[in-house]
């Protein structure tokens, strides 16, 4: 999962991201809002956490231009001011939930789980799919109620393609998910990685359609 952060607290902003990362997401960081707007309004995140109060280009703004131009990534705003009027007006601007400072980093990637799974049309942090059993809140993964022990990437892997239900994901997209637009591993590394888990969960546990991609056995085509 990708996730984008918003945040000009430096401390902050280092604080949300490490959570994040411990979470299982792959995080990206900026403080300014022109490039905020910019990354969110040309790259694919699975989530981004938004301040208001940013140099340049304020978060409310930032928020409209994403969803004027169709941009749908869920958002979680974070503000410093926590009066009803301003949570009104974040949540019209296309805001899918708030959090107002200080928080506790627990109730933070409680929330942001709780986005990326509504997202996706899934109601608890336990996902089935197939002989699969993924639980997003422990990232642990079993089959066939035997535990398999897997790398914080490939779990990143499972986990994604089970946040896509119902379609094929290409290798590109997975590596902009897996290892982010700077660093994007090529569809070797994405394949080789494929394998791996293969081996551990079973041949048939990620099926492949050339030409078009990868997703979970046990899902419909």
């Amino acid at each position: 999962m990708r996730a984008l952060v918003v945040e000009d607290d430096p401390d902050i902003g280092q604080d949300v991201s490490k959570a994040l990362a411990n979470a299982g997401f792959m995080v990206e960081l900026t403080g300014d809002g022109e490039d905020a707007w910019y990354r969110g309004d040309v790259e694919d995140y699975d989530l981004v956490l938004l301040d208001l109060g940013l140099p340049r280009l304020d978060g409310l703004s930032i928020l409209r231009k994403w969803r004027a131009n169709g941009r749908d990534h869920p958002v979680l705003i974070l503000s410093a001011r926590g009066d009803w009027s301003e949570k009104v007006e974040g949540i019209e601007a296309g805001a899918d939930d708030y959090l107002a400072k200080p928080f506790k980093m627990e109730e933070l990637v409680t929330r942001v789980r709780a986005l990326v799974r509504r997202a996706a049309g899934h109601a608890s942090s336990m996902l089935a799919i197939g002989p699969l059993r993924i639980d997003t809140r422990h990232m642990r993964v079993s089959v066939r109620g035997e535990a398999v022990a897997l790398s914080p990437l490939e779990f990143r892997l499972v986990n994604y393609l089970a946040h896509q239900p119902g379609r094929d994901v290409s290798a590109l997209e997975l590596a902009d998910h897996l290892y982010g637009s700077d660093d994007a591993g090529d569809g070797n590394a994405i394949e080789a990685l494929v394998v791996r888990l293969r081996r551990k969960l079973g041949t048939e546990a990620i099926r492949t359609r050339r030409g078009f991609g990868y997703r979970l056995s046990g899902e419909n085509p």
